[in-house]
């Protein structure tokens, strides 16, 4: 059951809100690159390394047993976070970009052919371009892109165009982290499922802002962090539906994905520890679950409502800057305002802003086809989450201001 959303005591949770920088209250607008971490998250990786050090699956002495099975509880509160059917279908990696490289490897090196298509987005992040281009010059597969339009969004007939009998897979970003924009993707599964093709999902922007259950999306695959959900880094999550993960081989070789060795043949583990070679990022895991157990005491009911007004409030206090122009103006969006000035570079107002205080991402955020199709370099991009509150705005509109009398005057 949520708690009351009380963003004041809320604040209090995470420690590093209350820095200073360059002697000013800290204001931290860069939560799609990586969110703050409560104290509860903090003290449970304290805890697990003063009281459960060891490593997981191969003990049988006390702390590896504890060890395993606090790391396994982990697995079962990913599972129901998302709704997977089960915890084995939840594989522990790296992170985001990892968990997108293990189905490029595994999967489309397994059962992609020559000839046969991709589709991504143009709003993509690299981490959903690149591993894709390189299986592409491997495997002579075809990458087709879906356009964007001047809002940042694209629609379900653009998707459909680029449909032919040889489209073999689908891999499409929930909510772009440079244009904050939430894609059609439950009408893009039910379609690609109609025509028989798997479809993965890059959630990292996507499940800190609003719930998923993979099972009433029906994707086939769906990728995260932890460090976007306010928990560790390092530390990320592959979801797949088990018929498609015991199909696919080992992503890498080592401990704890085999089942049997010898210099004859190897068999492999069953699900999900096929997937997982070597000592896994323990701690970090341990981390996301406490991160997990916050996040759903505060609740997706408080947080969406509570997120779309911050995001309303925001974009009305940056449009009344002169000059300044919204980079992603989609109907549907989540709490990301990306903006650029005509007289400074982003990277410039990123520096005068950071002498106030703030902290907000400057570039092209990986995702450098997005600032082609705008016709800019870089933006600067405000990201919230919900122990943001309206002063941050209002600090952040403050020193723009301050920013734009600067240059003006040197002008």
């Amino acid at each position: 059951m949520a708690k009351s959303f009380n963003i004041n005591q809320i604040r209090k949770d995470f420690p590093n809100l209350s820095l200073k920088v360059h002697g000013k209250p800290l204001v931290y607008l860069d939560n799609a690159a990586t969110t703050m971490k409560p104290q509860s998250v903090i003290d449970r990786i304290t805890q697990h390394y003063s009281s459960e050090t060891s490593n997981v699956h191969r003990g049988v002495h006390y702390l590896s047993e504890k060890a395993t099975a606090e790391f396994e509880k982990v697995r079962e509160k990913v599972a129901k976070f998302i709704n997977a059917k089960k915890s084995s279908e939840i594989i522990f990696t790296k992170g985001t970009t990892d968990s997108i490289n293990l189905v490029v490897t595994s999967f489309g090196r397994a059962f992609l052919q020559h000839g046969d298509e991709i589709i991504i987005s143009e709003m993509e992040h690299h981490s959903n371009i690149v591993p894709w281009q390189i299986l592409c010059e491997e495997k002579g597969v075809i990458l087709k892109i879906i356009p964007i339009d001047n809002t940042g969004a694209y629609s379900v007939s653009d998707f459909e165009k680029l449909l032919t009998p040889k489209t073999k897979f689908i891999s499409l970003v929930y909510i772009s982290n440079s244009l904050g924009t939430i894609n059609p993707i439950p009408a893009i599964i039910k379609i690609a499922h109609s025509k028989n093709i798997p479809v993965l999902i890059d959630g990292a922007q996507t499940v800190n802002h609003m719930p998923i259950s993979v099972q009433e999306l029906n994707c086939d695959f769906l990728a995260f962090s932890g460090h976007k959900l306010f928990g560790p880094t390092g530390v990320g999550v592959l979801y797949g539906k088990s018929e498609l993960l015991n199909k696919m081989p080992p992503y890498q070789g080592g401990g704890d994905m085999i089942a049997s060795v010898t210099f004859e043949k190897t068999t492999y583990n069953v699900l999900p520890y096929k997937f997982e070679a070597g000592t896994p990022n323990i701690a970090g895991v341990i981390g996301l679950g406490a991160a997990i157990d916050y996040l759903n005491e505060i609740g997706f009911d408080n947080i969406m409502p509570y997120e779309k007004d911050l995001l309303d409030y925001g974009t009305k206090a940056l449009q009344k800057i002169p000059n300044l122009r919204l980079i992603g103006t989609a109907k549907d969006k989540a709490a990301i305002l990306a903006f650029v000035l005509p007289n400074i570079h982003a990277h410039d107002l990123g520096t005068l802003v950071d002498e106030e205080g703030i902290a907000i991402r400057t570039g092209h955020h990986c995702t450098q086809p997005v600032m082609k199709h705008f016709g800019i370099p870089a933006t600067s991009r405000a990201s919230l989450a919900f122990y943001n509150n309206e002063n941050d705005i209002d600090r952040l509109v403050d020193a723009i201001g301050k920013a734009n009398t600067i240059f003006s005057k040197n002008l």
